[in-house]
């Protein structure tokens, strides 16, 4: 059997010390034979001691921003082989190894998988399902699965370190969307990357209205910034901003044409609906699910129209 490449793991990590265990525990768990090093980039004390404690390399990431803290764990790693892995999130037996052989057999320069939201609370289980639906992440196969092929993002990423390398690692400028960032730029350099639906990573949702609204207006302001740079977006990455612009446009058009305000019953009819649908497997956090929807969707679209770029670091 041809002997496995060697392995780093990266991991940024933020006030994770209640979560990083059970991230950490899923690489030990994944037995690959040539599993370099672990590398957690820790911005704080306490998720420092838990990695230590665990046996990761520990590199300081005081200011907690996701890109710095994955290219300084970059910069301790040295294996030709370098998985991306979040420290709330929990691999699947066997992920490593699946990556790896996918990699060589694809020639990719990054092979990823889907994120899949589990939640415990009933706002959880339902921000987790809006998340995974159709509805809440368009055709993004690494939220709603699909065949394999090559893709314009995946969750996480499994890389080989010579296009890391070539590329310069993470773009620090991006708070968020750095993975969707860097993949432009592994495409746009005529390179590969590579969904496998049979790499599934758990995910822990936002657990109320409150974060997810943060979480996905910071999606949105940073989209904008990547279509800024990059001067590209996708149909699903257009609908969040245009549907805040029709409704915002309604009350005006209203007092001409009655008639569009169905658009509004039209809209709230079809949250419901989808919440409506999962009433058979997810009970009561299936009534949620269209207050979660209406968050993700008007928060992106906001962040995308009206987002404050507070941290601006292009030259």
């Amino acid at each position: 059997m041809e002997e496995l490449p060697q392995i780093d793991v990266i991991v940024p990590a933020k006030d994770a010390g209640g979560d990083i265990r059970a991230a950490l525990d899923s690489v030990r768990a994944q037995g690959y034979g040539s599993l370099a090093s672990v590398v957690v980039a820790a911005s704080d004390p306490h998720t420092a001691a838990v990695a230590r404690d665990w046996g990761a390399v520990v590199v300081d990431n005081p200011g907690g921003r996701t890109p710095v803290g994955l290219n300084l764990a970059l910069a301790r790693s040295e294996a030709e082989v370098v998985a991306r892995v979040d420290a709330h999130s929990v691999l699947p037996p066997g992920y490593l190894a699946r990556a790896v052989e996918v990699l060589h057999q694809t020639g990719a320069d990054v092979v990823g998988g889907m994120q899949v939201p589990v939640g415990s609370s009933t706002w959880e289980r339902a921000i987790a399902a809006s998340m995974s639906s159709r509805l809440g992440a368009g055709d993004a196969r690494y939220r709603i699965g699909g065949e394999s092929g090559p893709v314009d993002t995946v969750y996480l990423g499994v890389f080989l370190r010579s296009t890391l390398d070539r590329l310069g690692g993470y773009d620090e400028h991006f708070d968020r969307n750095q993975d969707y960032e860097l993949n432009q730029r592994i495409r746009d350099a005529g390179g590969i990357v590579w969904f496998d639906p049979s790499l599934q990573v758990s995910y822990r949702p936002r657990g109320s209205l409150g974060p997810l609204a943060s979480q996905y207006f910071d999606y949105g302001r940073w989209k904008r910034e990547f279509a800024r740079r990059h001067g590209s977006l996708r149909l699903r990455q257009l609908a969040p901003p245009l549907l805040v612009i029709g409704l915002l446009l309604v009350p005006v058009v209203g007092l001409w044409w009655p008639w569009v305000w169905a658009a509004i019953g039209g809209y709230l009819l079809l949250l419901l609906g989808a919440g409506l649908a999962r009433v058979g497997d997810l009970g009561a956090a299936a009534l949620l699910m269209p207050a979660a929807l209406a968050t993700m969707h008007l928060s992106w679209g906001l962040g995308f129209l009206f987002g404050r770029r507070d941290r601006d670091r292009n030259p």
